[in-house]
């Protein structure tokens, strides 16, 4: 991947987007700017449950005082979220339109997506690998136990997970690169010359000791060493809270600058990734948003960060993640999107003291959306 690509994301931003971009209409309530973002694909698998709920696509304190018009022939719109089980009669790409009205109606914003849904029943067979990299999301391990059981689930293609760990809490077979507190950073660059065995004292799993005597990322070495020469067909990236949650949150152009940093050592991670598995196709999860509750982020960081303080920088990290992959795909680079933030419930995917952890039900619907985006990935391999 090209260095300097992350530096030109944020002129991208500033242009509108036909498909999953806001298109300012008027001034919103109480001149709250939506910043209304949806990705451009939406990835459905039939008979799996997707949402979108209104308060993680908009950049607002509360969704009640807006009315949500989707307009698309599948999905039907709920309280707080539009919400579709398809059927394998409804497979394939089906346009969706946002419109963000005041409770008076008059329009603020439109948005579109498109909503791809995908056969419960693979068309190939062929086994696959799966390498799933993160941080204290991933370490938890459930949402890829989630996605470890639907991938079991009867007419999927037999598939294996590699990666160095697995927790005591991992199903048979679920093993990841997930470590809590991790970076982009710390996957690209940390050496750790005196490990003790744990993981806040350890190496990047990619990065090991040259011949020179310095540190050196090295994944050829990673998937010839600690997966027996295997490597993955698709991987999964779940990282952005930890290089951006202490930016200033009142502060765009500092949130803009800590992104920028986090994507030049995102694309130096890619850059080895994609040399050392010129065929795999890499997914970056969208930031997931934090739990609705400021009592949650005061239980954990009292009042050093906020519920809505965390809000601002995620929504504005998930606009620039968008923007990010799909300036690598205009090079014909082979990453996709998986819209994580999307289909997870902020209430009652979460426990009532924990601001950016989910509960396991959370965690099942993260499983869900990066199983329905592997799906759709695998298809034509």
């Amino acid at each position: 991947m090209k260095p300097s690509r992350y530096q030109s994301l944020l002129s991208l931003l500033l242009m509108t987007f036909i498909v999953g971009q806001t298109v300012p209409l008027k001034t919103a309530h109480a001149g709250e700017d939506l910043q209304t973002t949806l990705p451009p694909i939406i990835y459905a698998v039939a008979g799996i449950k997707t949402n979108i709920y209104f308060d993680n696509i908009v950049l607002v304190k509360d969704t009640t005082a807006y009315q949500f018009k989707f307009t698309c022939d599948l999905g039907t719109t709920h309280t707080k979220r539009w919400t579709l089980t398809a059927t394998e009669q409804q497979l394939g790409d089906h346009p969706l339109s946002l419109q963000v009205n005041a409770l008076d109606g008059a329009p603020l914003a439109k948005v579109a997506s498109i909503v791809r849904v995908i056969p419960a029943k693979s068309e190939s067979q062929e086994p696959f690998k799966l390498l799933i990299v993160g941080d204290s999301l991933t370490h938890a391990t459930t949402y890829c136990n989630e996605v470890a059981r639907l991938l079991s689930q009867p007419n999927n293609p037999p598939w294996k997970m590699l990666g160095t760990h697995k927790p005591n809490s991992a199903a048979d077979g679920v093993a990841h690169e997930g470590y809590g507190g991790w970076t982009w950073q710390r996957f690209a660059s940390h050496f750790e010359p005196n490990p003790d065995g744990t993981y806040k004292k350890r190496s990047s799993p990619f990065v090991y000791q040259s011949s020179a005597g310095k540190p050196k990322l090295n994944v050829t070495k990673y998937f010839k060493e600690e997966c027996d020469g295997e490597v993955p067909d698709i991987i999964v990236i779940m990282l952005g809270i930890n290089d951006c949650f202490s930016a200033n949150s009142n502060d765009p152009a500092s949130i803009n600058s800590r992104v920028d940093s986090m994507f030049g050592h995102a694309d130096i991670l890619l850059a080895a990734l994609r040399s050392a598995a010129p065929q795999a196709r890499i997914g970056i999860c969208l930031t997931t948003p934090g739990n609705s509750r400021q009592e949650a982020f005061q239980a954990n960081y009292q009042d050093r960060y906020t519920r809505w303080g965390w809000k601002r920088i995620q929504h504005q990290l998930v606009q620039r993640q968008i923007a990010f992959v799909q300036s690598a795909q205009k090079q014909d680079e082979p990453l996709f999107i998986i819209a994580t933030q999307l289909n997870l419930d902020t209430v009652d995917g979460y426990p009532v003291n924990n601001g950016v952890h989910p509960n396991a039900a959370g965690y099942k619907q993260i499983g869900a959306t990066i199983y329905a985006a592997i799906k759709a990935n695998l298809i034509g391999r």
